[in-house]
């Protein structure tokens, strides 16, 4: 992959490193192995923000709007999140990075009192500005080619070397991100972590339209920690916020090992893995990364919440990840069980009087029927969005909390095969009434 010079701007100069790094550390615990001592990728550790610390792994709230959709702070709090990840691209459009900033930051604006991230906004100007909404299609059969855009659709979103334009959602006006854009406006929002900007492209794109996004986005990279640490300088007094480089490089090894050497010689706190990636592929691509990235630092898995793929994340390298998925489809009234997902539309709960799941420690399953619940959602009640995302978001950090204690104690794959085997058995509910 060698551009011709006139395609990208010179590379520019960044510091090696910064003095207030320090205030942001990971520690690595316990490593995972194998029956018989074989080393996987996965592994224990505690990372250290200034608002507290998150053990690994651990699954990140998405909160997107300073928001975990239909529950407070203090419900996150006591269903077990250590951390929530809110959203720049939509923060920064309202109500506007500098009211964060003026209210104290994001933990301050939300009355979170704990670890926050934000990503970088690269995900939802190019989601989005192709007309996808939140969902970029990974199985390859959707509209395709290095310009596809959503059926019905208009793109809202060019990109060139040194940004991106693009429409708002909202209002249909015009916006700019650029790598020292998007830096300050992560500043102005004060989350302990955030991404740098980067180029999303999807199974869709050419092979080299994605040599062509990696370069931009590993340049824009190294503009990222010019602007983050000039940044870091100018708002002295402020918190130190850890920036994690993104590696893209879709199914590609090559690439993705490419991505992950070069974003690892620069002097990132952390990583995410992102990008266009095949679910059966989801492990391999998590482990090439892993094998290239400093071992002391952390790595974040973004957009994954499945209890299949979360074992996969973990088990090659993943230390923590994000996703919207346990409360999005509370509000169409799915709950998880440790025997597949259900969905309470069905007549049949309208009478059932048992929790959503019997045994499960959530305020909701302590003190709720299926049978409410049914009827909250047919009555268009939004109390049933409140209390399926409680126990929703309870049973991915639970799970989540059960794949780590699992690791420390050396039954990370008998966890493993019982979960998967009974989550995803098939039938119908077992514990429903027929």
């Amino acid at each position: 992959m060698n551009p011709e010079p006139e395609t990208f701007p010179a590379p520019v100069d960044y510091p090696e490193s910064h003095e207030k790094q320090s205030e942001f550390g990971f520690e690595i615990g316990t490593r995972l192995t194998g029956a018989n001592g074989e080393r996987f990728e996965g592994r224990t550790g505690v990372i250290k923000t200034p608002h507290g610390d998150i053990k690994t792994p651990a699954f990140i709230a998405v909160g997107t709007k300073a928001s975990v959709k239909a529950l407070t702070p203090d419900q996150v709090r006591e269903l077990g999140a250590q951390a929530v990840l809110s959203n720049a691209y939509h923060l920064y459009l309202a109500p506007g990075a500098d009211v964060l900033d003026e209210a104290g930051g994001l933990s301050a604006f939300m009355n979170w009192n704990g670890p926050t991230y934000t990503d970088s906004g690269g995900f939802q100007v190019m989601s989005l500005g192709s007309g996808f909404k939140k969902i970029i299609d990974m199985t390859g059969t959707g509209p395709g080619g290095d310009d596809a855009v959503a059926p019905g659709k208009e793109r809202l979103a060019n990109v060139d070397n040194d940004g991106v334009w693009f429409k708002s959602h909202l209002d249909g006006s015009m916006h700019r991100f650029t790598p020292e854009v998007s830096m300050q406006v992560q500043h102005q929002i004060g989350a302990d972590i955030m991404f740098a900007f980067d180029e999303l492209t999807t199974l869709h794109n050419s092979r080299a339209y994605q040599e062509e996004a990696l370069e931009r986005t590993r340049l824009w990279a190294r503009r990222c920690v010019k602007e983050h640490f000039r940044l870091t300088d100018e708002r002295e007094g402020k918190d130190y916020q850890a920036l994690f480089g993104v590696i893209q490089g879709a199914q590609y090894e090559d690439l993705r090992r490419k991505a992950s050497q070069d974003l690892g010689e620069m002097p990132f706190d952390g990583f995410g893995i992102g990008g266009a990636l095949e679910k059966e592929n989801l492990g391999t691509i998590v482990r090439w990364c892993a094998e290239e990235l400093p071992e002391n630092k952390p790595r974040h898995l973004l957009g994954i919440s499945e209890p299949d793929d979360v074992f996969t994340a973990i088990e090659n390298g993943a230390d923590t990840f994000d996703c919207v998925s346990p409360t999005r489809v509370a509000r169409n009234s799915a709950f998880y069980s440790p025997n597949g997902r259900f969905n309470l539309t069905g007549k049949r709960y309208k009478r059932d009087f048992s929790p959503l799941v019997d045994g499960c420690g959530c305020y909701t399953c302590q003190n709720f029927t299926r049978a409410y619940i049914h009827h909250l959602h047919k009555a268009n009640e939004l109390l049933s969005h409140t209390l399926i995302s409680i126990h929703n978001e309870y049973f991915t950090v639970g799970l989540v909390d059960a794949a780590r204690e699992a690791i420390e104690n050396g039954t990370f794959f008998e966890l493993k095969d019982r979960v998967l085997s009974a989550y995803y058995a098939g039938g119908p509910d077992p514990q429903g009434l027929e």
